[in-house]
């Protein structure tokens, strides 16, 4: 019995500490220097109006389906834009299910914008992004749906080329990309 306890002994102890420190410690730090350095994006990189009041998070796609307002990708996630229920369609790239969603996808987004029926749409225009909730599009798809855009708005092409300019991000990774929640905003700005 003895040699029992002096073997249950210190794993039962290293048991607690290790417990202590990554359940107690390393979250107070990591939320503590998040806290500290990056308040904004701890707090959700929350976008607000001028009167304080949250209109959505820079990290999250929002469904647009209105003419004056840029098209997000299509989401997965639950009913769609559905933060509680992230996630991917689980449909692979042989699924029919997929195909044909993707093929009406494609017509709907040539109707919509007024592009010729052989015109090349971006994948992200019909394809929904891992999580259901990408905040981005394409910097070519902003520019298909720029014509559409500006005449629901009643404002010039250039006016609002030049608010996909000044609002597409640069990627060190990957393309560049246009936030479609922060475009919007620029758009209904006065």
């Amino acid at each position: 019995m003895k040699p029992l306890l002096s073997e249950l002994r210190p794993a039962i102890m290293s048991t607690l500490v290790l417990a202590a420190v990554t359940c107690g410690a390393y979250p107070l730090l990591v939320t503590g220097i998040g806290q500290t350095a990056f308040k904004k994006q701890a707090a959700g990189s929350l976008i607000t109006d001028k009167d304080g009041k949250v209109i959505g998070s820079a990290l999250l796609g929002q469904n647009f389906a209105a003419d004056h307002y840029f098209h997000p990708r299509p989401s997965a996630a639950g009913a769609g834009y559905d933060a509680a229920s992230s996630g991917g369609s689980n449909l692979g790239p042989t699924s029919q299910k997929l195909n044909d969603a993707i093929k009406e996808r494609v017509a709907a987004y040539r109707t919509k914008n007024g592009l010729a029926a052989d015109a090349t749409v971006p994948a992200d225009a019909v394809t929904a992004s891992g999580s259901g909730l990408d905040p981005h599009i394409s910097v070519k798809n902003a520019d298909l749906q720029t014509a559409r855009v500006a005449k629901a708005r009643n404002l010039s092409v250039e006016k609002v080329k030049e608010l996909i300019v000044t609002h597409t991000e640069k990627s060190f990774f990957g393309p560049d990309s246009v936030n479609v929640l922060k475009l919007n905003l620029a758009l209904a700005a006065p």
